[in-house]
């Protein structure tokens, strides 16, 4: 094993910037995730106890008229593109894109990264079943339901399989992306998408409020658990590195 000590000073220095810079965001994925599955189990806890009851439906509510009460509030074109926006979080739909994603890590050479995402979501779906049978939250009767649904209620299958597939889709993609300006698009885009389409749920009536939040709150902490399991992977040579970690790599070379 090489002295760190025994190393130029340039290149010792340049590689105590880098160690530092992977453990801080290392670190900062540690706490997000941990502060995810804490907001998760608190949510949980406040549903199971029915102190979110009030504030479930005064949300609801307020999405609805106040003369018609299965008239979601907005002209009627808004609640087509309600049903639009939500049926990205359908199942059909993320497994196409989980399939088409999978195949260009293929066809990039990056199968290792491929089998990560496909594991990553995977398992999440089984996760998301999984808490869905274990609380068997009645869905909302407040209002009619403006989707087709045949699952329990919590947590929202969509906003959080739409954290765990677009977020780690988002995060895993970022990494094998060279470009900084094109990683914090597909973050943005991940993020993005999860909120539109867990707002939807509670525009549409097939969810409680809480139900969107615990989503995407398991989602969230599911995705930032692969991306931790990825980077310590990465240092193990077990899948591709990043393309910047390569860059970085090279320089110390150079150097």
């Amino acid at each position: 094993m090489i002295d760190p000590s025994k190393l130029p000073p340039r290149l010792r220095q340049l590689s105590l910037q880098l160690w530092q810079k992977v453990e801080i965001w290392t670190l900062i994925g540690a706490l997000a995730s941990a502060a995810a599955i804490w907001a998760f189990v608190s949510i949980a806890g406040e549903v199971v106890e029915g102190d979110t009851q009030g504030l479930d439906r005064e949300i609801l509510l307020a999405l609805r008229s106040s003369t018609d009460v299965s008239d979601p509030i907005g002209p009627r074109w808004m609640e087509e593109m309600g049903r639009d926006i939500t049926a990205l979080g359908g199942t059909g739909i993320l497994i196409m894109i989980t399939t088409f994603v999978g195949l260009y890590l293929w066809v990039s050479g990056k199968r290792r990264s491929m089998v990560m995402v496909v594991a990553a979501i995977g398992s999440g779906f089984l996760m998301g079943q999984i808490l869905k049978r274990s609380f068997d939250r009645a869905r909302p009767d407040l209002v009619p339901h403006g989707d087709y649904v045949y699952t329990a209620s919590f947590p929202s299958g969509h906003a959080m399989m739409s954290a765990v597939t677009y977020l780690t889709l988002g995060i895993l993609l970022a990494r094998v992306e060279p470009r900084r300006r094109v990683r914090a698009f597909l973050l943005g885009l991940a993020v993005f998408l999860t909120v539109i389409i867990g707002i939807s749920r509670v525009y549409l009536g097939v969810h409680w409020p809480t139900d969107v939040l615990a989503g995407w709150t398991a989602g969230a902490a599911w995705a930032l658990m692969w991306w931790l399991l990825a980077t310590w992977l990465e240092r193990r040579g077990a899948v591709e590195p990043s393309p910047q970690n390569v860059e970085d790599s090279s320089d110390a070379t150079r150097d």
